[in-house]
């Protein structure tokens, strides 16, 4: 905490005229009048700058002049020391944002960052997320906030925030008064102890979004929060995801409270609720709010295991969504009726652009009734990745092929020999993420791939997984590679499994002539490839000036061992269960 000394002592240096004046006002009265004229051509760049008169110029300008020229002169000071700051960090100096994510901060440069502020009235946005070392002293910036009133958003994830910075950030909410984005993600502090009480009654009414991601909040913490959610008019926004105490005690208020306020925030158009240990009676508490939220566009109740058996509750309340895009229920082991109370309200959804029903191995069996009820011509993503799809679901999911921008099938089996299907049905320069990974392509697979890419229908792909398919021949991966027409690809991921390895050299040439034809690439990931010390260079070199992050596995210290260059788990042992 700042001693008083201290706070007089940064206050009153906001008063106090650059150190480049008081210097050249001392030098000013020591020389005549007949011998200043040499020195202001000596120094007629910092004349401009600072405010320094000339022969005669001081009789020239009214009186009050010089206070405005010292102002100036302040300001541009002010700024070569923001500048000088940012350039320490690596950054640019922006007027309107300013954004040091992940940039290390320590507690004082949070301080010296907070002295800077004066000379930022036009700063919008403010960014010091992932920054651990400014936890406990949040106060030495948010002290310094009466000087940038006008900032909009507001970024602060997973800088360790204690109770003390909550509070402290709550009473200098005052100060911004058009605050309209407000995120404290990843910060465990925030929940819990009545810390989030501290801030929630200082918003203002140009709050827009509001988010809490991972913040421990409990049941107690969710009748605060519902009591707030109803008195701001312009919230489109509330995320509180991974926050799997949230919704405990429904019986008892908690999550009901926020469920039930959500009826009087009309103007909210994405409500994400990931993770949050949603249950059947959870969703009766949400179902009720529905028909009062016809703005929503996004709803994401995914990673809510407990609603497996439950999810008719809210099906019947989704037709009051005519306006609903996206729709997110991956991973919630929905069971078959579940899935057929969805497709049933699914021709209502006349909006819907995107649903994500993966990662549920009963959707398997219901692909061909699905996308049936789907309104397919306006439909752009539907992964269907780990949904143990079968010969006939995916053949209903080409049905589908020729509209989505997203396709992923990854971890499921039924896709190796079959790729033909879903490549033959891409519309030209449409799909612009295509995952694959441990589908078991073969060679053929491959060979369709290249083919695909010839014709010029994967010209604006942009994400291409084909990972964890080590089935796939070197003739596959050469053909691939020498095919063109993926002139729009921006990251590749050929890694094969943690448990094995094999050699790239028969396909690494082709790949290294490949390179100049994607310009756009900024990651190739190779990881368990092995490769020899000439072409490592090779491939090494041609990245790294293009600033491509590669991401494969360090060279072998023995023979037959290889160190690989992260932990990274197979998602086959690391995907939670279903």
């Amino acid at each position: 905490m700042d001693s008083p000394d201290g706070q007089r002592g940064r206050d009153s240096g906001n008063q106090r005229r650059s150190p480049l004046d008081v210097i050249m006002n001392q030098i000013r009265r020591k020389r005549t009048a007949s011998d200043r004229k040499p020195l202001g051509r000596l120094l007629s760049w910092t004349s401009d700058r600072t405010g320094i008169p000339e022969d005669g110029e001081a009789e020239e300008r009214g009186p009050g002049s010089g206070a405005a020229e010292a102002a100036e002169s302040e300001r541009d000071v002010g700024w070569g020391r923001v500048s000088l700051f940012l350039q320490r960090l690596g950054k640019k100096a922006d007027s309107s944002r300013l954004s040091l994510a992940h940039c290390d901060l320590t507690a004082t440069d949070l301080l010296e960052l907070a002295t800077l502020l004066q000379f930022l009235p036009q700063l919008e946005e403010v960014d010091v997320s992932w920054n651990e070392l400014i936890g406990g002293c949040l106060k030495a910036l948010t002290s310094h906030l009466q000087h940038v009133g006008g900032i909009r958003a507001l970024r602060l994830c997973s800088c360790r925030l204690s109770a003390d910075d909550i509070a402290a950030l709550g009473e200098a909410l005052s100060c911004v008064p058009l605050l309209e984005i407000l995120d404290l993600s990843w910060n465990s502090g925030v929940g819990g102890g009545g810390a989030l009480q501290s801030l929630l009654g200082n918003f203002h009414p140009p709050l827009r979004e509001l988010h809490l991601v991972a913040c421990q909040l409990t049941a107690a913490d969710a009748t605060l929060l519902g009591g707030v959610v109803s008195a701001l008019p312009r919230l489109g926004v509330l995320d509180v995801s991974c926050n799997p105490q949230l919704t405990q005690e429904v019986d008892v208020g908690g999550f009901t409270a926020l469920a039930s306020s959500l009826s009087h925030a009309a103007s909210v158009t994405t409500l994400r609720l990931h993770a949050c240990g949603l249950t059947p009676d959870g969703l009766d508490a949400l179902g009720g709010s529905l028909c009062c939220l016809p703005s929503v566009r996004e709803l994401d109740l995914s990673c809510n295991k407990s609603l497996s058996g439950g999810l008719n509750r809210l099906t019947v309340h989704l037709v009051h969504l005519t306006h609903l895009e996206s729709l997110d229920l991956h991973l919630c082991c929905l069971t078959r009726p579940d899935l057929e109370a969805l497709i049933q309200v699914l021709p209502s959804l006349t909006a819907l652009t995107d649903l994500n029903v993966s990662s549920n191995k009963e959707t398997g069996g219901v692909v061909h009734s699905m996308v049936s009820a789907l309104p397919l011509t306006q439909m752009r993503r539907l992964p269907l990745n780990s949904c143990s799809l079968n010969e006939e679901s995916f053949t209903a999911l080409a049905l589908a092929v020729p509209y989505l921008h997203s396709l992923d099938v990854s971890w499921c089996k039924v896709v190796g020999g079959r790729l033909a299907l879903l490549l033959d049905a891409l519309q030209p320069s449409v799909i612009v993420e295509l995952r694959l990974s441990s589908c078991e392509l073969t060679t053929d697979d491959l060979r369709h791939l290249a083919a695909v890419c010839r014709r010029g229908c994967l010209s604006s792909l942009r994400v291409l997984d084909l990972s964890y398919n080590g089935s796939v021949g070197d003739e596959g991966w050469s053909s691939l590679f020498s095919a063109g027409g993926l002139s729009s690809l921006q990251d590749v991921d050929l890694s094969l499994r943690p448990s094995t390895s094999a050699p790239c050299s028969a396909w690494l040439p082709p790949l290294l002539s490949a390179l100049p034809r994607l310009p756009a690439l900024t990651r190739l990931a190779v990881q368990r490839w092995t490769v020899g010390s000439q072409d490592r260079k090779k491939l090494s070199h041609c990245l790294k000036k293009r600033s491509v992050l590669l991401e494969w596995d360090p060279p072998q210290r023995d023979a037959g061992l290889l160190f690989t260059a992260t932990n990274q788990e197979s998602p086959e042992e690391s995907r939670p269960e279903e």
